[in-house]
């Protein structure tokens, strides 16, 4: 694969991600199904250092990425393929803005966008469960579960949903928790 190819695949993310940073995770699952250089479970690790990193995720994975296939310069390639399709949409859109707003067609588009964004974020979201939290080669059903994991995906779950405290601080506790339980 040459920094062009990667260039594109990047592209082609950026332009049908639909929904943040996130919503790359099929699509990144998919270049790791396609290319020997990448696997699921990179891109579960590129995804825990992109979200504890500052940026936007999928920028920072698209740079790991990128990073991993070539370099200095896959991880530029990688991550200006993924974020030019929104500077040229968007450049697009601000000149006919006034127009775009009016129109029935392009309101139709954005509520058929928001359903197929979420689709996108749950399959990431499930990615990203099977990545941290499932074996799939395990030997009996009852090992099928990263138990510590899944204790530590509980407890994270539970205090963001009760205290919403600033995100940094779950992912030190994951991090904290991850040395203590030797995961």
């Amino acid at each position: 694969m040459s920094l062009l190819l990667l260039y594109a695949e990047f592209f082609k993310i950026g332009l049908f991600a639909v929904g943040g940073g996130f919503a790359t995770l099929p699509f990144l699952f998919q270049m790791a199904d396609k290319y020997e250089w990448l696997n699921r479970e990179t891109v579960g690790n590129f995804l825990a250092i992109a979200q504890s990193s500052p940026g936007a995720v999928g920028v920072n994975m698209a740079a790991q990425t990128g990073f991993q296939y070539g370099g200095a310069a896959g991880a530029f390639i990688a991550a200006l393929g993924l974020v030019s399709p929104a500077v040229l949409i968007i450049s697009v859109i601000a000149r006919m803005l006034r127009s775009f707003r009016e129109s029935k067609t392009a309101v139709s588009v954005f509520a058929g966008l928001r359903p197929a964004a979420c689709g996108l974020l749950a399959a990431a979201g499930l990615g990203v469960w099977k990545l941290a939290l499932y074996k799939p080669d395990a030997a009996a059903w009852y090992d099928l579960l990263r138990w510590k994991e899944l204790a530590v995906f509980a407890a994270l779950f539970f205090a963001v949903r009760k205290f919403k405290r600033h995100p940094v601080l779950y992912i030190a506790a994951g991090a904290i928790l991850g040395i203590a339980l030797g995961l």
